[in-house]
């Protein structure tokens, strides 16, 4: 096996004078190696666990240990082209260690780190011995401690990150579960909150490719031929074995020497919750319809062909339908009216094909807003009625940035109306954010102002009665893009709003995935009048876990898995 990690904190043999081979010093376990040992030179045995290309052929060797738990066990070989060493070979080298600074490691092609042993040469002891391996039953303390060894870990690791697998053939895992994004469990700039990143840090273990990675492609141990696929954040490994690599940007660095032995989690069926109504929030991840003809491809956003459209079209149908909702709140639409040819429209259609559907969708005249995408709401005649005209809140950070809000209340049979509203606020991303907007390090990201200040509105804005329909029985929906720890959030409850998933009394409940972290973006929040007739709540789970090679742009599994970035939520009540 040839293995091409990007880092290894290891010691480096190369070239060296010949002269050290007729008086070579005591052999000492790698572990005891120290620079003060180069005057006279060292010795070392251990067996070859594998070839390595590290700016010319290499290889490394490991051997039984020196008990110093704080010690790695191997050194990667260079400087002695010997084509015929394979691993399984018992080998005693002689060379010299000195430091080998960073600055050389470039032209040498591959960025090891630490210090280095030039060697004079090698002779082979023994061959096909048993390969050395160290087992993990749990997260090191200190990975460079096994920098360069081979280890098979025996604690079961879960999936939490694909989106490098096609571009670099990385795939993240992670001791103890899943990993949880800080600001969803704990407060902004707390000592919970650094807790959680250490934790994160600690768990965290990235799997490398095992040679040179080819664009566009899975890495070699996902397996081969038609069957090998990304696998879905939540599936779990165990008996990973693999060559320990360095800690690179804070993860540590593992190259599986063995396909991996996966086992997925269960699919999600679609969600079940008590109640006689059913209200629904997703988030669509970009729906533009071309010019509502079949043509006008590519858009601004989403789909690039008509063909990839029919498919993005054919997955939400595929989620919306499943939850059987009787209103749903929807992001990301294409803001282009609501004539025939809009998308909204053209997204109703179609989940009225076939069986004589009876959706509708609420009409705000225009927009709502000038953002290209909005907020809207849809529902079922047969089950509700619009009360009234729909209501916006436009204005202040509204204007340029979140998403203008949409509020309509309904009313079912002839009870008492109550009032949805679709919201989405401003995203973390950083592009112009300044002043009391820009990142300020405490885990909320850029945009935080903004989003609270959107926060802080919408909840005065309800209080007005904005729809006329006297209802005080409320429900914000919507992708609010903070976590639920963070300051938007954290006013609104403060403000006395619910947040239905606790209320429920969800376990550890998430609809989005961003470098393996695992949070909430989409809420559902209630007012003190709605909140008791709360019976159900629930997130289904087909598209946060799910690898963007999964979706209508690429893969196009059929059914609903990967429809968007973001999972839908249903809240069950009885009104």
């Amino acid at each position: 096996m040839r293995l091409l990690p990007p880092m290894l904190s290891l010691l480096l043999v190369t070239a060296a004078p010949a002269a050290l081979a007729l008086t070579p010093p005591q052999t000492l376990p790698i572990g005891q190696l120290r620079p003060a040992d180069s005057a006279q030179g060292v010795v070392f045995e251990g067996v070859v666990t594998s070839r390595v290309q590290a700016g010319g052929d290499a290889y490394l060797v490991q051997d039984a240990g020196d008990g110093d738990p704080l010690t790695a066990d191997a050194l990667l070989v260079q400087g002695d082209a010997d084509a015929t060493l394979v691993p399984g070979d018992r080998v005693r080298v002689w060379g010299e260690l000195a430091p080998r600074r960073a600055a050389s490691l470039a032209s040498a092609g591959t960025p090891f780190a630490g210090r280095s042993v030039r060697a004079a040469g090698h002779t082979v002891l023994a061959r096909a011995q048993p390969l050395p391996l160290q087992v993990l039953d749990a997260a090191p303390a200190d990975w460079s401690a096994l920098a360069g060894m081979r280890v098979r870990i025996d604690a079961p690791l879960t999936v939490v990150d694909t989106d490098a697998l096609a571009k670099a053939g990385e795939l993240g895992v992670a001791f103890g579960g899943r990993l949880w994004q800080p600001s969803e469990i704990a407060a902004p700039g707390s000592a919970e909150l650094a807790a959680a990143n250490a934790d994160n840090a600690r768990r965290l273990l990235l799997l490398g490719e095992a040679g040179a990675h080819a664009p566009d492609s899975l890495p070699a141990y996902l397996g081969s031929g038609e069957a090998a696929a990304a696998p879905r954040a939540g599936t779990t490994l165990q008996g990973v074995e693999g060559i320990v690599g360095g800690v690179v940007e804070g993860a540590a660095r593992l190259y599986p020497t063995a396909p991996l032995q996966l086992t997925p989690p269960p699919a999600p069926a679609p969600p079940q919750v008590a109640g006689t109504l059913r209200v629904a929030a997703f988030n669509l991840e970009n729906f533009f319809n071309g010019d509502g003809r079949g043509g006008g491809f590519p858009t601004l956003r989403g789909a690039r062909t008509a063909a990839e459209f029919q498919a993005q079209l054919a997955k939400l149908v595929a989620t919306i339908r499943p939850l059987q909702a009787d209103v749903a709140a929807l992001m990301e639409l294409e803001n282009d009216g609501y004539g025939p040819t809009s998308a909204i429209a053209t997204l109703v259609t179609a989940l009225n094909a076939g069986d004589g559907g009876d959706w509708r969708f609420v009409d705000a005249g225009r927009g709502p807003g000038d953002n290209p995408i909005r907020v809207g709401l849809i529902y079922r005649a047969s089950r509700v009625s619009p009360v009234g005209k729909p209501a916006v809140l436009e204005g202040g950070p509204f204007a340029a940035h979140s998403r203008v809000p949409l509020a309509q209340a309904f009313r079912r049979g002839n009870g008492q109306p109550f009032v949805v509203v679709a919201n989405h606020f401003k995203s973390k991303g950083c592009g112009d954010a300044a002043a009391a907007d820009a990142d300020r390090g405490d885990g909320q990201g850029c945009w935080n102002a903004t989003r609270t200040e959107s926060a802080r509105r919408l909840d005065a804005w309800l209080r007005t009665d904005p729809t006329g329909s006297g209802s005080t029985a409320s429900v914000l929906l919507g992708d609010f893009n903070a976590y639920a720890m963070e300051d938007p959030l954290r006013l609104l409850r403060d403000a006395g709003w619910r947040d239905a998933l606790a209320q429920a009394h969800v376990e550890q409940p998430y609809s989005f995935i961003y470098k393996g972290l695992s949070g909430r973006l989409d809420h559902a929040l209630l007012s003190p009048a709605l909140a008791p007739l709360l019976r159900g709540a629930a997130e289904w789970h087909i598209n946060a876990d799910s690898p963007d090679a999964d979706g209508y742009r690429e893969r196009n599994l059929p059914g609903p898995w990967r429809s968007s970035d973001h999972d839908p939520l249903l809240l069950g009540f009885e009104l």
